[in-house]
Order: C-alpha cells, then sequence, then structure tokens
C-alpha cells in the first residue's frame, strides 16, 4: 500500500516536474530515416523526451540522398524497442506515451524527390496528417522539424493555400514553426519564396559544413570532443541500456546531425523555442535574409537559389568556456575563446549528452539507481527592471535536487541574447546562490540575458538553467 501511494504522490510531483509547470512543444517529425543512421539516433533520443515533447506526428518522407523511397516501418522498429522500456521510463517521470498511442502516428508522404510531389494530384498521408493537427483545436505553435526533404510539408501548405480562406489559410500557416536540417530537396526554398510570413528556423543552401546544426557533431580544436566519440557512444547509450540503447546504430557519417532540429524544444530553463535568438540548446538564430554570394553548394542535387525574405538562420556567439579549477574558486574563465556560429550549439553539448545518458539509464534503473535534474528556483521574477550604475542582486537560494545530490551554481551574462551586446562581469563570485551585478551606463533602454546553470554532483551530470532578462534604463 504505501508503494502505491508513493507512485502516486511521485507521479503528481513528476507531473509539474517538481512543481515547475511548463507548456509542452508539439512538434511533427519528418524524416528520411535510412538515408543515414542518424535519423534512427534522433529518434532514439527524441522518445526519451516524448513525456516533455507533444509528439503529434512521424512522418516518413524522402530527400536528396532518398528519392524514391520511405521507411515508415523502420520507425515502427524502433517504438516497439521504446515500448520495452516504456514502463521503466514512468519510474522517473510521468507522461510517457504508450507505444500503441506513437504508432498511430507514424505516417508517410510520397515515394517522390521535391517539388515533383508537390501539386494537383500530390496529396500523401502524411501532408493530410499535418493538415489535420495544424486543424485542430489547440492554441499552441506547431512544429514541423524536418529532417530530409520538406515536401511534405509543402504539399500541405498548397492544399492550405488552394482550399481554404485567405483568412483561414493565413490563421493555420501562423501556427507553424519550421526547422529545417538544411536543404535536402528543392522544396524549401519554394516553401520560403511562396509563404514569406512562415516561420522558418534554416541554414540556407545544402553546404551542411557552413550550417550551425554541425555543431552537434563537429570536431573542434581546442574543445573537448569527447562526448561525441565512438568509445562514449558505446558506453553511455548503446551497450547494456535496454533494447532502445541498443538499436541506436553506429555513426556513419556524422552522429545524430537530426537533433538539432528539436533539441530547444526540451523544457530545460534556458530553451524558449518562440526565440531562437535567444539561445538554447538547438543553437541560437537571428531574422535576416541571408547574403546570397556567401551561400555554398555541398556537393548535392538540391539547386541553391537567393533568398526572398528574411529567415531564422546561422548567428554568432562569442564564447569563453568556464572550466573546472582544481583549488580556490571552483570555476575559471579558460584562455581561450571561441567565435563562430557553431559555438551557439556545441556550448551546450556535453550538458544535453550527459541529459541523454541519465534518461537512457532511466530504461533500465531504479530511482534510487539513477540520477535526475536538479531544479533551479530563483527568487525573484525572471524579468526585472533596474536603473544604468545600480547594483542588483541574482538568486536562487531554494534550488534543491530530486536525488539530494550537491550541486554547482554558475551565473553567466549572455550578451547576443539581449539587446545591449557588451559582456557584464558578475561582480566577485559567479559560482555562488546569489550572484551580485552592477548595470552598465545606458543612453537608451536595453536588455541584457543572465543565465543560472544549476549542476548537479551525480553521474553523470546534469544541468538545468534559469534565464533572468534584465531591463536596463538610463538614470
Amino acid at each position: 500500500m504505501r508503494t502505491f501511494i508513493f507512485f502516486i504522490l511521485f507521479s503528481m510531483i513528476s507531473c509539474s516536474f517538481f512543481g515547475q509547470t511548463y507548456q509542452k512543444n508539439r512538434v511533427i517529425i519528418l524524416t528520411d530515416i535510412e538515408a543515414d543512421p542518424d535519423d534512427t539516433q534522433s529518434l532514439v533520443r527524441l522518445f526519451l523526451y516524448a513525456n516533455q515533447i507533444d509528439i503529434k506526428g512521424l512522418i516518413a518522407t524522402t530527400s536528396c540522398w532518398h528519392q524514391t523511397n520511405v521507411n515508415p516501418k523502420s520507425i515502427e522498429k524502433l517504438i516497439y524497442a521504446y515500448g520495452q522500456v516504456q514502463p521503466n521510463l514512468l519510474k522517473h517521470e510521468s507522461g510517457f506515451p504508450t507505444p500503441e498511442n506513437l504508432l498511430t502516428l507514424v505516417k508517410e508522404g510520397l515515394p517522390i524527390y521535391g517539388m515533383g510531389g508537390v501539386g494537383d494530384g500530390m496529396d500523401s498521408v502524411g501532408s493530410e496528417w499535418i493538415i489535420k493537427v495544424l486543424e485542430e483545436d489547440d492554441d499552441r505553435s506547431l512544429w514541423i522539424s524536418v529532417w530530409g526533404g520538406a515536401n511534405t510539408l509543402a504539399q500541405s501548405l498548397y492544399k492550405i493555400n488552394n482550399t481554404k480562406t485567405k483568412k483561414e489559410a493565413k490563421r493555420l500557416i501562423s501556427k507553424l514553426r519550421v526547422y529545417t536540417i538544411s536543404d535536402q530537396d528543392d522544396s524549401g526554398i519554394w516553401i520560403r519564396n511562396n509563404f514569406p510570413d512562415l516561420f522558418y528556423v534554416v541554414s540556407p543552401g545544402d553546404d551542411y559544413g557552413s550550417a550551425t546544426w554541425t555543431g552537434i557533431n563537429g570536431y573542434f580544436e581546442g574543445v573537448d570532443n569527447t562526448k561525441i566519440s565512438n568509445s562514449w557512444i558505446a558506453k553511455n547509450i548503446q551497450q547494456n541500456h535496454g533494447p532502445l540503447g541498443a538499436v541506436y546504430p553506429d555513426v556513419a557519417w556524422g552522429v545524430e546531425g537530426d537533433t538539432p532540429a528539436f533539441l530547444s524544444l526540451i523544457p530545460n530553463g534556458l530553451n524558449e523555442s518562440e526565440h531562437p535568438d535567444w539561445g538554447a540548446w538547438g543553437g541560437r538564430y537571428e531574422l535576416y535574409k541571408p547574403d546570397f554570394s556567401k551561400t555554398k553548394e555541398g556537393g548535392s542535387i538540391v539547386t541553391i537559389a537567393p533568398e526572398t525574405r528574411k529567415i531564422w538562420t546561422n548567428a554568432i556567439d562569442n564564447y569563453t568556456p568556464y572550466i573546472p579549477n582544481e583549488f580556490g574558486r571552483s570555476v575559471k574563465k579558460d584562455t581561450v575563446s571561441f567565435k563562430n556560429d557553431k559555438v551557439t550549439l556545441w556550448r551546450w553539448r556535453d550538458d544535453f549528452q550527459n541529459d541523454f545518458a541519465a534518461r537512457i539509464d532511466w530504461c533500465i534503473k531504479s530511482y534510487e539507481e539513477a540520477n535526475h535534474p536538479p531544479v533551479p528556483v530563483l527568487s525573484h521574477p525572471q524579468q526585472i527592471t533596474v536603473k544604468a550604475g545600480e547594483e542588483f542582486s541574482l538568486d536562487a537560494f531554494d534550488t534543491t535536487d530530486p536525488d539530494g545530490d550537491g550541486f554547482s551554481f554558475l551565473w553567466f551574462n549572455y550578451p547576443e541574447a539581449g539587446s545591449y551586446k557588451k559582456s557584464i562581469e558578475i561582480n566577485g563570485a559567479e559560482n555562488v546562490h546569489v550572484a551580485s551585478v552592477t548595470a552598465p551606463e545606458v543612453s537608451k533602454e536595453e536588455t541584457a540575458h543572465f543565465i543560472l546553470k544549476v549542476t548537479d554532483k551525480g553521474e553523470p551530470q546534469l544541468s538545468r538553467y534559469k534565464r533572468v532578462i534584465v531591463t536596463m534604463i538610463p538614470k
């Protein structure tokens, strides 16, 4: 009886993540699964967050690498593996959907490449499903996470545009949020040109080396790349982690190149999906019209063309990591800094890889054996206003950890996320629960983003965040 009561109480707590309520992001996945093992890798990770992200569709599609086949059965195979561990996942957090529920979401687009599959008579189960979900009585945005070609989405938009009133089409399209992993067919540029108001995140063209998303799997000099190594993956994901880890394939080209398309939908206190310019696990992006002369072709058959509108695309961070310090203050700034668009993503890579490793532990471990993320709690609102030159405090005294682990604090300014672009230093120690900051002199109202990162001392170490937006006004 006691066990039953504990389970009920735990479920009630975990539904709100220990008092932290959030609204799940809705997402439909378009995947050219079997074109590259990385789609399978990304689906394994996605299913481990299936209680935190509202998965509304899993649609098998084509791409420039996979032009005449779609493979919904490959998605189903992964769901069967997930089904074997779902009961154990529920011991750690509530809300993991049943495998039967996920199987109903598996659909397919046409086995036709690109714009050849868009137009009259080109509807598919997948394109119709996107419209059906979009028409549901739900005010939340609907994210379309495109891991291959985008022509199934293009067909949905084509039909909406040709069968709905202008008012209704505008209403439906306004709810869409699209993140595509580069351009993997010729429908991406068609979508952007024909639907200029559509919220669209992409590194345009087919030159993957110029894309922000490659920050997830790139090997970078001066950076610890251990957690994307094949040996780390084998030890922490593939082996001795149950059926879901066992179906995680070896890397063929690049590990999890599609994962950035949904990473920023995970509720971790840092991610704000409606604000790509704020920076998050999936990278940081700014809204502008790219210079076509700098857009490169990468060797696929996709034809690139100038953008005719603003899109959410590559942004640059100037990042100096904090590193452990053996004596005295536990952290110090590194002696090297990095400045490029890949930084916006890989700066969080150790954190989200540790999170992945912890959640796949949940597939096989009891609650007591596994690690769970800390819960940062601010002692003040997440948005505050101060005057120029004023000293103010940021405090997270009531932070807790569900496992009773010790944890570390780290406060830092994220200049690129706010309107005030100069770095604002923390006065004194940045690794204590209360941080002191002096607002700089400003001639007009400016905003500055301060990030609290709380990392537990469990295994693997897990991090959660709070973002404080400070509005600074002239004296």
